[in-house]
């Protein structure tokens, strides 16, 4: 069996019929949608057809959609933005947000800022009573993710939204995980900024998109030449752009089927996994999660070497550990869930997309009771 790739919150191939009309606009028609002549003009008009693409997924108007290179720039143009254009000091966010946030939040503190970070409960849910108790008179922005791409919880984003519209406090969330596995309408909803990225939905990588309704004035953080009505300076990433434009026209029609084809591998992966072997669980809500979206705690299993296992193997996995040269650290999310650092890093997260078949889960699901039994047998925490 070919190799099978789990790990679709990080990254997700990019589909063929995405790929086909990047590839014509790489060697074809690759002209600067800011020149004059016919070629600019043909990249302009594409770039502007993407846009319309992608508002009518999320419920946006067309000039409402800003291109970018990504979550994390269409996360810190949010952030920054605003604040640029408010005199308040006040945010708020919450432990569990991605690190394109967290780390935001983090840089704004040392700059003056005042930022209150939102409890959750053992399933990573924010309590909207939290969220309005800590609105304040300078509070001029709130950022809630819209689902964890740790361990797939899906916030009440409509709820907090009213609760923060009551206080006159503008609302963004980061739905970088969320678009595409779930119906999305951010006028019915209430937010006012949105991002998503390209290669969650199986476009190109280095590009993505912040929403921003038409009553909410944004300052750039990046100038130059004027580009995307003055709020994203830079060239725009035509290929990747006419992707994820693509990428969107293909969800607004086939989203439903792969919703439900996604949650059916994801029920049968938590099943079984739940019902096989002994001391596992479950992180992130048991109802109100991704449709793609499985994170396990096995007991006395550390989670790096279960993925490398699981490599080694044939199938691509990820822990809730973040790891880097120097250090292992334990999940943030899963700490604020009310993990222990040992459970934290006994971590393991499977994510789907519409190209995973039954095959792949239930060979899947053949490995990985035998990797949990061998990590076990070595494990000086295992009690049986």
């Amino acid at each position: 069996m070919e190799y099978i790739y789990l790990d679709n919150a990080a990254t997700t191939k990019v589909d063929p019929r995405v790929k086909k009309v990047v590839e014509d606009f790489l060697s074809e028609c690759y002209g600067n949608p800011s020149s004059l002549h016919k070629m600019g003009r043909d990249s302009a008009h594409a770039v502007d057809e993407a846009r319309v693409k992608i508002a009518a997924l999320i419920g946006a108007k067309e000039d409402e959609i800003i291109f970018t290179s990504g979550g994390t720039e269409s996360d810190n143009l949010a952030i920054k933005g605003i604040l640029e254009k408010n005199e308040g000091k006040h945010i708020i966010t919450t432990t569990i947000e991605h690190p394109a946030i967290y780390n935001t939040c983090k840089y704004l503190e040392k700059h003056g800022y005042e930022v209150t970070y939102l409890p959750v409960d053992e399933f990573g849910m924010v309590d909207p009573t939290d969220f309005e108790n800590e609105i304040k008179e300078d509070t001029v922005l709130a950022s809630v993710i819209y689902a964890s791409n740790e361990i797939g919880t899906i916030e009440p984003v409509k709820e907090l939204a009213a609760i923060a519209h009551d206080h006159d406090v503008l609302f963004h969330t980061d739905a970088v995980q969320a678009v595409g596995k779930m119906d999305i309408d951010v006028h019915k909803i209430g937010i006012d900024m949105l991002s998503l990225s390209g290669h969650k939905i199986h476009a190109p990588k280095g590009v993505g998109a912040l929403y921003v309704s038409n009553d909410v004035k944004l300052a750039p953080i990046l100038h130059g030449g004027g580009h995307e009505r003055g709020i994203r300076s830079g060239t725009e990433n035509v290929p990747g752009i006419i992707g994820l434009g693509k990428a969107c026209e293909l969800l607004r029609t086939e989203m439903a089927g792969d919703i439900s084809h996604m949650k059916g591998l994801r029920d049968r992966l938590i099943s079984n996994i739940t019902e096989n072997i002994d001391k596992v669980k479950l992180n992130g809500h048991p109802t109100k999660r991704l449709p793609n979206n499985a994170n396990f705690s096995f007991d006395a299993v550390e989670g790096e070497s279960f993925v490398l296992h699981l490599d080694g193997k044939g199938i691509a996995a990820s822990t809730g550990s973040a790891c880097s040269s120097t250090e292992l650290k334990p999940s943030r999310t899963l700490m604020a869930t009310g993990c222990g650092e040992v459970e934290a890093h006994s971590s393991v997260r499977l994510t789907l997309c519409k190209f995973n078949t039954v095959e792949e889960i239930d060979k899947t699901l053949e490995i990985i009771p035998e990797i949990v039994n061998n990590l076990r047998m070595m494990s000086p925490l295992w009690e049986e």
